[in-house]
Formats: structure tokens, sequence, C-alpha cells
């Protein structure tokens, strides 16, 4: 099948099965005569194994090594769960930071009185001002 084929059948771009190529996660595709990309039921289930990994927030090189512990048929399992745990405590991670973000912006919408006045915790926070003193907005007084 050509690219746009692969690319329905797979729910893969064919601008990410390109890339894909370039960096390595699919091998170059077969080409027809007139220099057409050709693309085999083994590379559509690749893509499938890729969209699925990138859907979970695998990084590239996770998934690189996800590949090829799925294409080595004499791999422990245990390799495969320590990938996928060491992307569980990256998730973790930024669960939790994201966790905090809410928190502190959740605190500074409830500061800030949303009205008329031009005072602004939150951007005096963004701006690092101190508390309680209001930014002037990036003025410069001589």
């Amino acid at each position: 099948m050509n690219i746009g084929e692969a690319a329905a059948a797979s729910g893969v771009s064919a601008k990410m099965i390109r890339y894909y190529e370039q960096i390595g996660l699919l091998a170059p595709a077969g080409r027809t005569q007139s220099n057409y990309r050709v693309y085999a039921d083994d590379d559509i289930h690749r893509l499938r194994f890729v969209r699925r990994a990138r859907t979970l927030g695998f990084s590239l090189e996770e998934t690189d090594r996800l590949l090829k512990l799925w294409a080595d048929q004499g791999r422990a399992s245990g390799e495969v769960k320590a990938v996928a745990l060491g992307h569980i405590a990256d998730l973790e991670q930024k669960i939790a930071a994201m966790q905090t973000m809410v928190g502190t912006l959740k605190h500074l919408a409830d500061c800030c009185h949303g009205d008329h006045r031009p005072n602004c915790p939150i951007l005096d926070d963004l701006a690092g001002a101190a508390p309680g003193r209001a930014h002037d907005g990036g003025a410069r007084k001589p």
C-alpha cells in the first residue's frame, strides 16, 4: 500500500510516517519503479505499535526501546516492565508538578479581585513582584 493508505490503516499521518522512517523507528519503505513508497502489513502493525506507545506518552527513545524488545523473542518480560515502570514514575512526577501548578494558579485566581482595578496578583506573581506590591507593567520611571 502507498503512504496515504498506510496512514489511513495505521492512524499515523503520512508526515509522521516519513519522520519515523527518517529517525529509524520504521525501516525505509520499499519503492516502486516510480519511486513511491510501498508499505506491507508488518509496517502497518509497527506503525500502530508506535502510535499506541506515543498515545501513552512514551518518548521516541522509549518507543524505540519497546520496539526492539517487541522484536526480540528472547527478551525477558521484566525488561519491558522496567521501561513501563520508569515511564509511570516520569508521568507521576509530571502529574505532581501539574497539580502544584493548578494549586498555585487557583490561589492566585482567588487572590485576584477580577474587577476594574489594575492591580493583579497573577501578573505580579508572573513578574516576580513582591507580594502586595503593584507592578508598573514594565514602564520605567526616570
